[in-house]
């Protein structure tokens, strides 16, 4: 699954580690999830979706759906 997470959390200065304490996960989850080698439960990504103040879309992205993550329509 694609996502957007380090784009979002370098752009308020947080390390992996402030983002996982604001998610109530580890550092190392934090590190799959932006790698792509874990993909985040459904309650993990609302409550990411709910602390950036965006859609579960515009953070996360099937990796079959290629439309932009961007993409807002």
């Amino acid at each position: 699954m694609k996502n957007r997470l380090k784009v979002l959390r370098a752009e308020r200065d947080w390390t992996q580690a402030d983002l996982a304490d604001r998610l109530s996960v580890s550092r190392q989850t934090i590190n799959a999830i932006e790698k792509g080698k874990f993909d985040p439960s459904l309650p993990l990504a609302f409550k990411a979706a709910r602390l950036f103040n965006l859609r579960i879309e515009d953070i996360f992205q099937d990796d079959a759906d290629d439309t932009p993550l961007n993409n807002k329509d």
